[in-house]
């Protein structure tokens, strides 16, 4: 067979090396999920990580649940609902993408209202606590007492 070529084999698992160009995530953010229990690895007898394959679907899922904002407790929720931590399958991105779509939409409904509230303040430079829309519409501080607080007219 001295013409054919042959194809590299496959390995079971992935070093953090190969995980990190595959996924195009940085090493670094690799150690942190696994820090944050989002992905797991198995260790060499030289303790060196060694990821299951499936651990690419569970990266796609962390990198896109990001890229709408989720906060990774959030992201890790839905996949600690994953019997043995299992790779998520397009059912069960369908199934997380429906209990995010809430929070999305609210997220969405508030920067629009940050928006349009943005151009009261153009011009002025201000940003008086007392009458900002955006910060304290209607001087709800005052009726709270006194002193500082963080003011969210979202909530």
């Amino acid at each position: 067979m001295a013409g054919k070529a042959t194809k590299p084999a496959l390995h079971a698992e992935l070093g953090v090396g190969e995980l990190s160009a595959r996924s195009c995530v940085a090493v670094s953010a690799l150690h942190f999920y696994e820090s944050k229990g989002l992905i797991h690895s198995l260790r060499t007898a030289g303790n060196q990580r060694r990821y299951p394959r499936d651990v690419l679907r569970r990266v796609a899922v962390i990198k896109a649940a990001q890229r709408l904002g989720l906060p990774l407790a959030t992201i890790r929720e839905a996949l600690d609902s994953l019997p043995d931590n299992r790779t998520p399958t397009a059912a069960d991105w369908r199934r997380f993408s429906a209990a995010w779509r809430a929070e999305l939409d609210d997220r969405i409904e508030h920067l629009l209202r940050l928006r349009d509230q943005l151009d009261g303040c153009i011009g002025c430079g201000c940003l008086s606590l007392k009458e900002c829309p955006l910060r304290n519409p209607g001087d709800v501080a005052a009726r709270e007492g006194r002193g500082s607080r963080l003011l969210d007219p979202g909530e």
